[in-house]
C-alpha cells in the first residue's frame, strides 16, 4: 500500500500543506497520524478525486489541470489550422478548439473516448 507525507498529499490534492493538515485533523481526510506526522493512503485520496484511475490509465499523473472529463467525440470539424472538437460528456456537448495538427497527431475520430482536460479557461482534448 503507497502512503503519501503531507507534501506529497498536498501535491496530490493540488492545495496547500497546511490545509491538508487541517483537513486531516478534522477527519475530512483519510489519514493516520503517526508520532508527529500524517501518512495518508494514496488509493483512499485518489478515489476521494475521482479521476486518478481515469487519468492513470492515459499517463496523464502528472498533468497539473485538475478537472478531467471523459467522454466521446461527437463530431470532428478541420478548417484550416484549427479544428473544432465536439465531445459528448454524460450526454451534454462540449466543444473545444484544438490545432488541426494537435487533432492530427492524437489521430482523432468521431466516436474515439477521450478526456477533456480544463484548465482555466482552455480545455485540452487527451487520448490513450
Amino acid at each position: 500500500m503507497d502512503t503519501l507525507t503531507v507534501d506529497q498529499a498536498a501535491a496530490l490534492l493540488h492545495i496547500h500543506p497546511r490545509r491538508v493538515r487541517g483537513l486531516a485533523r478534522a477527519g475530512k481526510l483519510p489519514a493516520v497520524r503517526v508520532g508527529r506526522r500524517w501518512l495518508f493512503h494514496r488509493d483512499r485520496l485518489e478515489a476521494m478525486l475521482g479521476t486518478a484511475t481515469e487519468t492513470r490509465t492515459l499517463g496523464l499523473e502528472v498533468l497539473s489541470a485538475r478537472n478531467h472529463l471523459r467522454g466521446r467525440i461527437r463530431s470532428l470539424a478541420l478548417d484550416g489550422l484549427m479544428a473544432e472538437v465536439t465531445l459528448d460528456v454524460s450526454g451534454q456537448p462540449l466543444v473545444a478548439i484544438i490545432t488541426r495538427r494537435s487533432a492530427e497527431r492524437l489521430a482523432l475520430r468521431v466516436g474515439d473516448e477521450v478526456l477533456a482536460v480544463i484548465k482555466s479557461t482552455e480545455i485540452m482534448v487527451a487520448k490513450s
